[in-house]
């Protein structure tokens, strides 16, 4: 579902779906479809389009075998794996390497020229190390336009920081995020595929998630791995692929 609103600024426009639609900020994707520059002088009003994921209009519930203590957060990485395997429910631990101080400042010097020429300002700081991983954040007030539809803006701007970092020194992995986008869009994946999996369970019938990277799939494998009656399975092709959620009662009775 899309609806289109417009104040000002892009939050006062955020604030008013807020309230007139009744949910919860992080509920919805924001599309800046006129950000009111109209020269020196002259400003009109920002307009934007809401987008909210009409699945969540379902109540949520609890699988009866799970608790949403057990899921799986982790805000580190966004890698492109090879495959999907359902059993990777650990990371390899990686000993930490020392900082580059002067690769991490031109990092954040080089997304926030990139950002610039987009139109827009921002500042990139370093919040945390580990391992090989370099975890930086973008602080601005257009935050939303930088992560983008469904972070595809932040994503972007992550490969060109690994592409630019790994001239300088390849051992680092450069993760990008955001108004701590990257956990909150895990979190949701994995309520999504809970609550989608109980559905399966419940009807027999399987049903297919949105497309998703590497990540995220690994992500919705991992998750219902150990969930009784469920099996999961990647379909499609190209880096872009959807999870099928399989009832085993269904497949095997």
């Amino acid at each position: 579902m899309t609806r289109d609103f417009e104040g000002k600024t892009e939050q006062e426009a955020i604030n008013k779906a807020v309230e007139e639609l009744h949910i919860e900020r992080e509920d919805f994707d924001v599309e800046i479809l006129d950000n009111g520059r109209r020269g020196l002088f002259k400003k009109a009003n920002v307009k934007i389009r809401v987008h909210i994921d009409t699945n969540d209009d379902e109540p949520e519930q609890a699988l009866p075998d799970e608790d949403e203590s057990n899921y799986v957060h982790n805000a580190d990485v966004i890698d492109s794996y090879d495959d999907d395997s359902h059993d990777s429910n650990e990371e390899e631990e990686e000993e930490d390497l020392e900082p580059n101080e002067e690769l991490e400042t031109q990092v954040c010097q080089f997304l926030d020229g990139v950002i610039e020429h987009m139109g827009y300002k921002a500042t990139t700081k370093v919040v945390s190390r580990k391992g090989r991983k370099v975890n930086l954040n973008i602080e601005s007030e257009d935050s939303s336009i930088i992560i983008g539809r469904k972070g595809k803006n932040l994503d972007a701007l992550q490969v060109l920081a690994n592409v630019f970092a790994g001239k300088i020194d390849s051992e680092r992995k450069i993760i990008v995020d955001s108004e701590s986008y990257r956990v909150r869009h895990e979190e949701q994946i994995i309520k999504n595929a809970y609550r989608t999996a109980q559905q399966v369970r419940k009807t027999g019938r399987s049903r297919l998630l949105e497309p998703m990277n590497p990540y995220e799939r690994r992500l919705v494998h991992t998750a219902l791995n150990d969930v009784t009656g469920i099996e999961t399975k990647s379909e499609g092709d190209g880096l872009y692929k959807q999870v099928r959620i399989i009832s085993k009662r269904r497949r095997y009775n």
